[in-house]
């Protein structure tokens, strides 16, 4: 009977997480999509390269606030009901910029901005911290595959979503695009509300607000890490490269778009193949802290070496391409180790508050690299963009030195 019993908690757990993760890629094709609509239709209106990244300030400003607060709703309401909470404001969000060119002032664009990077992060920390109350305690093996496998094809999704934004933005028009994706949402989030059940993540007893501030120190230089790792990604990829590709390369909207894509789908392959590739170093366990400090500093290698060839006039698309694509590769385990210490962090009760702390972070740092990406870019070209980059990955890696070592 227990056998049994065992048995099908397992096949509970393994649909729900299908479930969830269903949910997770629908929601990561229309974030992708829309960003590179974002990028490029504004960039066609006539924005400068610092101003189309101002159209994403709230979305990651707003996503710091979302971040703490819904890891704190998550505890007290339930995790499934903050992932539908989420979809139901992307689709919103989508339907906003539908309007007329002359109401897309820049406030509006920030506001609907702000709307969808909420509900982004809502429902990246749902989905996240649910892989940790799906997986039993001592597993450590199996979480790290799920929570990089959850990851790693998110992101190759995203990856498909720049593609799909990019595609849509010539085929059916900004506005076309806009609509389609937002239908899409809209069933995917039916969908979900039948299938899962209620309740995932909350918490027994109602937590206080000032319980989201965690006091476990891993978890607190792990996030200061994550703040920097992200932002070295987002300070030349938001607006600096597909401005670059598009104004000095010359490269068409499909191109850029699907470039884009193809390197992200290929990061998140890698992020998924994670547990794999580090299979020999960490057997049966999962990653440490010495391991993040490790991929930091080999990551702060490759934007320096990027910047220098360019700085040397050797072949631009080749450095460019080449440094992309080992970038991609190396900042993917970064990735995949993070997000697999967060959930080893952090128990079953308080992963919600921890996830939420954590991504809090990721947001900030994806603000920071933003906002930077558009005004180095406008003064100093990608090659500031990626020195800005090199120095917040040496920056991640000796915070990454405060970390346990072993579990």
């Amino acid at each position: 009977m227990e056998t049994s019993s065992l048995s099908e908690d397992r096949g509970r757990s393994l649909r729900n997480y299908l479930v969830v993760t269903g949910g997770y890629w629908a929601f990561t094709v229309t974030d992708g999509a829309v960003r590179m609509l974002v990028v490029l239709y504004f960039h066609l209106l006539g924005y400068s390269p610092f101003e189309v990244a101002m159209l994403f300030l709230f979305y990651e400003l707003f996503g710091v606030v979302t971040n703490l607060v819904g890891g704190w709703l998550g505890a007290r309401i339930g995790l499934n009901l903050i992932m539908h909470i989420g979809m139901g404001m992307q689709v919103v969000a989508l339907a906003m910029l539908t309007v007329p060119d002359a109401w897309l002032s820049v406030p509006y664009v920030m506001a609907a901005q702000a709307l969808s990077g909420i509900a982004k992060d809502l429902n990246k920390m749902s989905a996240k911290a649910s892989v940790k109350t799906l997986v039993a305690d001592g597993s450590e093996s199996r979480l790290f595959k799920w929570v990089a496998l959850l990851t790693g094809s998110k992101n190759a999704l995203k990856g498909g979503g720049f593609f799909v934004g990019a595609a849509l933005l010539e085929l059916v028009g900004f506005r076309g695009a806009l609509a389609i994706l937002a239908g899409l949402l809209l069933l995917v989030l039916l969908v979900t509300v039948i299938l899962l059940p209620s309740g995932v993540g909350k918490m027994k007893s109602k937590p206080k607000f000032t319980q989201v501030f965690s006091r476990i120190p891993a978890i607190n230089w792990l996030s200061a890490a994550r703040f920097f790792l992200f932002g070295s990604r987002d300070v030349w990829f938001v607006v600096g490269l597909p401005v670059f590709l598009y104004e000095i390369l010359g490269w068409s909207f499909t191109q850029v778009g699907g470039f884009l894509a193809l390197w992200v789908i290929g990061y998140g392959l890698v992020q998924a193949s994670a547990p794999r590739l580090l299979r020999k170093r960490h057997h049966s366990q999962g990653p440490s802290g010495d391991t993040a400090r490790l991929w930091a500093f080999i990551l702060a290698l490759f934007p320096a070496g990027i910047a220098l060839g360019m700085q040397q006039g050797w072949p631009v698309d080749l450095v460019l391409i080449a440094g992309l694509i080992l970038f991609g590769v190396v900042f993917a385990i970064n990735s995949a180790v993070h997000s697999y210490l967060i959930l080893a962090y952090s128990d079953h009760e308080k992963v919600a508050m921890n996830v939420g702390f954590y991504y809090m972070a990721n947001a900030g740092g994806r603000l920071t690299g933003t906002v930077l990406s558009g005004w180095l870019y406008q003064e100093y070209g990608l090659v500031g963009c990626l020195w800005c980059s090199s120095g917040f990955l040496i920056a991640a890696t000796l915070l990454s030195n405060a970390l346990p070592c072993s579990r």
